[in-house]
């Protein structure tokens, strides 16, 4: 079927990818703009995979504070060229990180950052809910699992569900951006500040 500008500009509109990448993956999806959407998601993530070795020694130290000044926030973003860490798409994206760490609040960068002596202690605490709820000794191991991907969902970065769309994960926005820019980029650290916290 005809790709018709309009339907390119909706699709760009909805990735904020380029022309020619939404005219081809209108032309396979048959005009269906859902189905286009996904294909330039698998595209994106793709394009991730292949660029994950790459060296990131580039990039920005990113700030946010709440209004009022009762939180902030500091990140660091690296990508692979300085011609990229002063592109305004790399710079935003850097800018809705920071505000997403501010609302979200999650305790670590992801999966593999968060400490085993934490670990054992949910799935410990997990396993205890489970066999207090009645569950069968047989399934409590993976209701355990189920709690452990949720607990993920909530304390880590690059699982949590992205404010500004529920639907996907941090990972994914990020694959998103990589396939945009066509560079390595990582989310290397961050740290959130809350005014009083910790104070007995």
């Amino acid at each position: 079927m005809d790709v018709t500008a309009d339907m390119v500009k909706q699709l760009r509109e909805k990735t904020g990818l380029g022309v020619m990448d939404c005219k081809n993956a209108l032309k396979e999806a048959q005009g269906n703009l859902e189905k286009a959407v996904e294909i330039l998601r698998k595209k994106g993530m793709k394009t991730a995979e292949g660029k994950r070795h790459r060296l990131t020694n580039q990039g920005v130290i990113e700030s946010y504070v709440h209004v009022g000044g009762k939180i902030g926030v500091l990140l660091e973003i690296n990508c692979e060229s300085d011609f990229v860490a002063r592109n305004e798409q790399f710079q935003t994206f850097a800018r809705d990180m920071a505000l997403h760490i501010c609302a979200a609040n999650p305790k670590y960068l992801n999966r593999e950052s968060v400490p085993q002596e934490v670990l054992d202690k949910e799935k410990e605490i997990f396993r205890a809910l489970a066999l207090k709820e009645g569950k069968p000794e047989k399934i409590v191991d993976k209701v355990v699992e189920g709690r452990l991907v949720k607990f993920y969902e909530e304390k880590c970065l690059m699982d949590q569900p992205y404010i500004k769309d529920q639907n996907k994960s941090l990972q994914e926005i990020l694959e998103e951006i990589i396939g945009k820019i066509r560079e390595n980029i990582q989310i290397r650290r961050f740290v959130r500040f809350e005014l009083g916290e910790d104070i007995e």
